[in-house]
């Protein structure tokens, strides 16, 4: 037993709680940095995406007129958008001078897709056209005043998906598919979603425009495993070659 400041009786147990006390302090202090340089160090559980993946007949209807918009997914356009829309020619079309087609359109055309996963990006190799996307998971923002055919892509994971959004687009005059004539602008945005079911990659698309659409338009679409040992096959597109479907054209202007 000893005595106080004023000489009162102090319990051995309480001078020696003091210190005890201190070093909880100082353990809840360093803890929440303590477990968030643990947190950083775990690895981050990403969804296996990656691979040949077949977008072919066998898999889904061929996209045309109704696919993937149907009359219950159709995109609802403006004003603007049917004006364009109701003297669109096909013989303007850009896929006739070898323009890849953009997105949405590029992810239903049926052909093979590659998935590649790094740490930093997801690449999306596409048969069709030869395109190459690059989805950035680094954080990094899209770039001031470069806007390209594909826009610039970010994204991130998120439990069992893969979510990517797009925008920077430039105009396009069979923006939204190759068979309806409505076009996209530069306001346009891209949101995919991906993940597996299974054997099959499945992904959710949703395109907003107000430029030409009065609301967002969505599609699900779904992709099976290629078969093995598959290589996307080269796209030579020849811009003369691929004139020639034009002389068979009835012209919609004269």
């Amino acid at each position: 037993m000893t005595r106080g400041a004023k000489g009162r009786p102090t319990s051995w147990r309480s001078v020696q709680l003091r210190p005890t006390v201190a070093l909880a302090a100082a353990l809840l202090v360093a803890l929440p940095s303590a477990l968030a340089a643990q947190d950083e160090e775990l690895p981050r559980i990403v969804p296996d995406l990656a691979g040949v993946w077949d977008g072919g007949a066998r898999v889904r209807p061929i996209n045309g007129p109704n696919q993937p918009w149907t009359p219950t997914n159709f995109p609802v356009l403006n004003e603007r958008g049917l004006a364009y829309q109701g003297v669109f020619d096909e013989a303007i079309a850009p896929k006739y001078d070898c323009v890849p087609s953009s997105s949405p359109a590029l992810q239903y055309d049926p052909y093979f897709m590659e998935v590649v996963q790094w740490p930093d990006r997801v690449l999306l190799r596409y048969e069709k056209d030869d395109q190459l996307r690059t989805v950035w998971l680094d954080g990094r923002e899209p770039p001031p005043n470069v806007y390209t055919i594909q826009g610039f892509s970010t994204g991130r994971y998120e439990g069992d998906s893969l979510f990517v959004e797009t925008s920077q687009f430039v105009f396009d005059i069979t923006g939204f598919d190759d068979y309806n004539g409505v076009p996209s602008s530069q306001l346009k945005t891209v949101s995919e979603v991906y993940w597996r079911e299974g054997d099959e990659l499945r992904m959710t698309l949703t395109v907003e425009d107000p430029l030409f659409l009065r609301e967002p338009a969505s599609y699900t679409t779904r992709w099976v495993p290629a078969p093995a040992g598959y290589k996307l096959s080269p796209w030579d597109c020849n811009a003369e070659d691929a004139r020639r479907a034009i002389r068979f054209m009835i012209p919609k202007y004269n």
